[in-house]
């Protein structure tokens, strides 16, 4: 498989997770009724996960690197504020779509400490994934690409954190040999310098072997919506669940949380590992058709 094949199916599992997890918001939908093998109906939207993801592989097709002034540009231009963009964001990509610098953009949000939210990380997979084999590589664009949008340190290591784990799955694929759980999460802490995001690693290395229950409660779901309170846990569930594309959707939706975002970083990740056939055919069917000048 190529390295976009593998950047490919990582965005497939990427966008199904979210689009799946975005259900869960609405009301009616359940998660037992999930348990039971029974989906949501109809067709699932994405969210701002997906768009901004799927921005960055459309960005990454041609070079494979990260030109910051371009997918700045790309990032404000693309965006559709009703996929359930945050605030800040919207603010921030207004401002470099008016034609300010995104330097300074992103670092005048949230009173000048630039954001630590979960965004970076939620739409990194596919780059990571690109670059299996190369986890430095990975690393350093997941840097490049989160500093566009994110100038709080946490919210970059939160995107290195992922883009490494997703580079490792993809090359485990290629290898053909599973990574442990704690493999997967040294190997994602070897890139990691001190701060809450590497706190929650370690932390989640810990619990290996808990239930998804205590993991959330322990490391959060998310629902702050920061990459110090979602990256953890969702590597987490990643790094135990990589061989099994629904249970890890599963877990992420049992938590509850910011359940669109870390069901995207999970789906990104494992499918990685996976390919687009350990996603179950129905759910890719359901998924809301990806941008074709994005796949």
């Amino acid at each position: 498989m190529t390295d976009f094949e593998l950047c490919a199916d990582s965005l497939d599992g990427l966008s199904v997770g979210d689009a799946l997890g975005a259900q869960f918001f609405v009301p009616g939908t359940t998660f037992e009724t999930l348990l039971d093998g029974t989906a949501p109906p109809g067709s699932w939207p994405w969210t701002d996960d997906t768009e901004m993801a799927c921005t960055l592989a459309a960005h990454l097709r041609p070079h494979g690197r990260v030109d910051q002034d371009r997918l700045a540009r790309a990032f404000a231009e693309r965006f559709e504020p009703y996929r359930g963009y945050g605030g800040g964001a919207v603010v921030v990509l207004r401002r470099i779509r008016d034609g300010e610098p995104w330097r300074e953009v992103a670092r005048d949000a949230f009173g000048g400490q630039g954001s630590m939210g979960n965004g970076a990380a939620m739409r990194v997979a596919p780059l990571g994934a690109l670059h299996a084999g190369d986890a430095r590589t990975a690393a350093l664009e997941a840097m490049r690409s989160a500093e566009v949008t994110h100038a709080h340190p946490e919210g970059i290591l939160g995107a290195v954190a992922v883009a490494v784990a997703a580079a490792e799955a993809g090359w485990a694929r290629r290898v053909r040999n599973r990574p442990t759980p704690a493999e997967l999460l040294d190997a994602v802490l070897g890139y990691l310098i001190d701060g809450l995001v590497r706190d929650g690693l370690r932390r989640a290395r810990r619990l290996l072997g808990a239930s998804v229950t205590e993991a959330a409660w322990e490391l959060g779901n998310g629902a702050q919506v920061r990459a110090y309170d979602t990256v953890p846990f969702a590597l987490w569930v990643a790094a135990t669940r990589l061989d099994d594309y629904p249970a890890a959707i599963r877990a992420c939706i049992e938590a509850g949380g910011d359940v669109d975002t870390t069901a995207a970083i999970v789906g990104g990740v494992v499918a990685a590992y996976t390919g687009r056939d350990g996603i179950p055919p129905d759910w890719l069917t359901q998924r809301e058709p990806l941008a074709l000048d994005a796949v």
